[in-house]
């Protein structure tokens, strides 16, 4: 009987279909797909090993490595655990590499079990090579709304208020500004263009009119979104969502002090706060040549004094100033500069409520510019 393959790779992503990974360790770090988990045929350095007998002598002579390896390490061992995996998730399917030689091992070990389990046809080579084609093929017919906007105005909460929207701070783990990480890492950029071409491929299927997007510069955080697809998603119209100062300072002061210090302390305990506070000082030293010497130094003492005040009596709100000093004298000004310079066309400003219905509308008419000047 021929092995069980497949290439449907657009099920796999449109059902969220598990995957097993049997590559090495190292691999799966590197990067992998969403719902993918790591259980190996060979660990990190029988990957190695084998790895330098195939350059040196030859498939036969790896393969033949490969099997003494697994021999040594328990072949039992392993295929209980990839039997105790498909117990919870059955309709899982298998890939290595390019679908070779360990999937096809592995595959063949599970059937000695009494366990058809069907393989990626190319393995996580073709996979990655079929998400990467669909996301700059949507990215080239998308009709994208940009929703822009000063720092603090919402963007985030706008999005995720609605159906045909991708978040891609949501996606990179980061807010996208200097002081814009978490807690916890960011993807690697393997990852994070693998799980932007799932959202892509998933809102495709659900055919929306618009796909909406935050207006974002190429990198977000440490992660970039590759150039054309980039362009592509940046061919589109803008929105500007307008949110009074005091509210975008509640905003960042909730999402930036508040959630950001819960994190920190989560992940840090007793150290929490002190590791927060060096990567907000940091932050700030990284700006210092953008901010100019004078308001560095009064944004440091701001700052000083906030964090006194936050271990004294445990008072939070003096980090407001901090927010509101940064938002006038530095983002706000860097923003409306980059907005009066950009070629994509404007359509709509308004608050949050405005912007929503103006969407609606949107969705139901050809060209929503030609509504809204």
């Amino acid at each position: 009987m021929s092995p069980l393959l497949t290439d449907d790779f657009r099920s796999i992503v449109l059902d969220e279909i598990p995957l097993l990974d049997v590559r090495a360790e190292i691999e799966f770090n590197k990067g992998a797909f969403i719902n993918a988990t790591n259980i190996a045929i060979l660990n990190d350095k029988e990957r190695e090993l084998v790895g330098t007998m195939y350059k040196q002598q030859g498939n036969a002579q790896a393969v033949k490595l490969a099997e003494e390896l697994i021999q040594q390490e328990g072949k039992q061992e392993r295929v209980e655990k990839w039997q105790e995996y498909l117990t919870q998730n059955p309709n899982a399917l298998l890939y290595c590499f390019r679908g070779g030689q360990r999937s096809g091992i592995s595959q063949a070990w599970l059937a000695e079990a009494g366990i058809n389990i069907t393989r990626l046809k190319g393995g996580y080579k073709a996979f990655r090579s079929f998400l990467m084609q669909e996301s700059l093929d949507i990215s080239k017919t998308a009709q994208t709304i940009i929703i822009g906007g000063r720092t603090g105005s919402g963007k985030t909460l706008l999005i995720d208020a609605l159906d045909n929207a991708i978040d891609l701070e949501k996606l990179a783990n980061h807010r996208g500004s200097t002081f814009g990480g978490f807690a916890k890492e960011q993807p690697t950029q393997i990852n994070f263009e693998n799980n932007l071409a799932y959202k892509l491929i998933q809102f495709q299927n659900k055919k929306y009119k618009n796909l909406i997007i935050e207006h974002e510069s190429h990198n977000i955080g440490k992660s970039f979104i590759p150039k054309p697809l980039y362009e592509n998603l940046m061919d589109g119209e803008l929105v500007i969502l307008q949110t009074p100062l005091q509210q975008r300072v509640e905003i960042i002061f909730e999402d930036y002090i508040l959630n950001s210090l819960q994190d920190y302390t989560h992940k840090h305990q007793e150290d929490g706060i002190k590791v927060w506070a060096e990567i907000i000082n940091g932050s700030l030293d990284k700006m210092q040549k953008r901010l100019g010497g004078k308001l560095y130094r009064e944004l440091k003492v701001i700052f000083e004094d906030a964090l006194e005040q936050h271990s004294k009596d445990d008072n939070l709100e003096a980090y407001k100033l901090l927010i509101e000093k940064l938002l006038v004298e530095y983002y706000d000004p860097m923003y409306d500069y980059q907005l009066e310079k950009t070629t994509i066309p404007i359509v709509f400003r308004g608050n949050h409520s405005q912007i929503l219905d103006f969407l609606s509308l949107s969705s139901s008419h050809h060209n929503p510019s030609q509504y809204y000047k």
